[in-house]
């Protein structure tokens, strides 16, 4: 017989029969028999998915051996190996297409079998009996989806958004003494502070991070403990609320047991208000992106209120020409957010009866929300918001060639004499300033009083 290499597969058995695995890999037959199902794309469930299986899968094996219901011995193999899986040493070995059964069997079943392959036992870990000890893939794979979001939420989507709520509240403060000309309907409105501006941008961003909060907090709740339709058939007693507990303790994060585990597992709601709160976000994030690249239009024949920081060469035909492509770079970000909340929204409302079979997809695309707005947030308040400056002269300009300088005149004079006034300024070429020493009858001293932009803007 030739000798095995590493080209050779090797055959295992699951229920269904024989199955050729590559030689190498550390998962079985179930795998190898779902890589094959579903060549439909080149997306795996990512990094923070795996850890999150990883957590549970050792927590339950603790919890597991501490009770004997895997022998303890072989419980503290799969608690390791599970560990290794929850720290990204085997990444590599998790090959199933995100576009997969809809409870994510095969994902949760590619864990186990790699998980008892690495305990090193002779036989390996049992992926059914030992690995999955108490547990169902249709608990198992929503209380990751939970674990997951709310780990990555926690640990990057906050701090970045808290980070781009500083630095927009430091700019605020910076740009407070510019005044400008305020805008509504895209027409000319009268004068604010530029730092009043920002301070809006900035109170945006503050009440996204506490809507994101408030969703998290529906994640907490785990439906592990209903293993296959919510009433915990084969889990043992009292095995949901210690394996959450350990859960809780591995990631220091308040995890607790579903209050009904038949909405748990039977809807994916939580899912669904924090994508919500993420598109809040994006949409947030938009306007603030698009406001200020609109503000820094020019650099000549535009807004130019603002310097927009230059990063790089903006064109492969005009020299010179530098462009907003970091606040485009986060509008595209929200743009894909958006859609991807789309998806989740159509994925929770087709839960059928006991459970929701669009999960590996939900699971990708929130954890893929929460990612892209943490990393494009950090880097549009590193490479744009940090250097971004105000020309005062520019801002100012517009404020004095303004027609809406009339309003502070209407207590005066009268709404109809200021428009009046408004209408002959434009219709030739000056001021309102200029206009109203003529035609307004009010002394130039309380005009100049009138007419004071820092007044106006308070």
């Amino acid at each position: 017989m030739a000798e095995t290499t590493h080209m050779d597969p090797r055959i295992e058995h699951d229920s269904m029969g024989a199955m050729a695995v590559p030689a190498d890999a550390l998962y079985g037959a179930q795998t190898a028999r779902a890589a094959e199902n579903f060549p439909i794309s080149s997306l795996r469930l990512q990094r923070p998915f795996i850890r999150a299986l990883g957590i549970i899968k050792a927590a339950a094996a603790r919890v597991n051996g501490r009770h004997g219901w895997v022998a303890p011995e072989r419980a503290a193999a799969i608690e390791r190996a599970a560990m290794e899986v929850a720290e990204g040493l085997h990444d590599a070995q998790f090959v199933v297409d995100v576009f997969q059964t809809g409870s994510g069997t095969s994902t949760n079943m590619n864990v186990n079998e790699v998980i008892g392959h690495l305990a090193g036992l002779h036989p390996g870990a049992h992926p059914n009996d030992e690995v999955n000890r108490g547990q169902s893939s249709n608990d198992v794979f929503p209380s990751a989806m939970h674990i997951a979001a709310v780990e990555t939420a926690t640990h990057r989507l906050l701090s970045a958004l808290d980070l781009l709520e500083r630095e927009l509240s430091r700019k605020s403060r910076a740009f407070h003494n510019v005044i400008k000309i305020g805008r509504t309907h895209l027409q000319d409105a009268v004068p604010m502070r530029l730092g009043q501006e920002f301070s809006g941008y900035a109170q945006q961003v503050k009440n996204a991070i506490g809507r994101v909060v408030h969703a998290i907090e529906g994640l907490y709740q785990l439906p592990l403990g209903g293993t296959a339709v919510g009433t915990g058939l084969n889990a043992p007693p009292g095995f949901a609320a210690e394996t959450i507990a350990e859960i809780a303790r591995l990631t220091g994060l308040p995890f607790v047991e579903a209050k009904n585990h038949f909405e748990a597992q039977a809807a994916k709601d939580a899912i669904v208000f924090l994508s919500g709160a993420l598109r809040g976000c994006a949409v947030a994030l938009t306007k603030i992106a698009n406001d200020i690249r609109w503000l820094g239009s020019g650099p000549r024949c535009g807004l130019g209120e603002l310097k927009i920081p230059a990063v790089q060469p903006g064109s492969s035909i005009m020299p010179g020409k530098v462009n907003p492509v970091i606040a485009e770079s986060l509008v595209m970000v929200c743009a894909q957010v958006i859609g991807y909340d789309a998806t989740i929204a159509w994925c929770g409302a087709a839960g059928n009866f006991e459970l929701n079979v669009m999960m590996p997809v939900m699971a990708w695309d929130i954890i893929e929300s929460i990612t892209l707005l943490s990393t494009a947030s950090r880097n549009f308040e590193r490479h744009l918001l940090a250097g971004l400056e105000a020309d005062r002269e520019r801002a100012l300009s517009f404020v004095e060639q303004s027609l809406a300088m009339g309003t502070a005149l209407a207590p005066e004079i009268g709404y109809d004499a200021a428009a009046t006034l408004a209408r002959n300024a434009y219709l030739t070429g000056r001021t309102v300033r200029e206009v109203a020493l003529e035609q307004s009858g009010l002394a130039s001293e309380r005009l100049t009083e009138l007419l004071d932009p820092e007044t106006q803007s308070g």
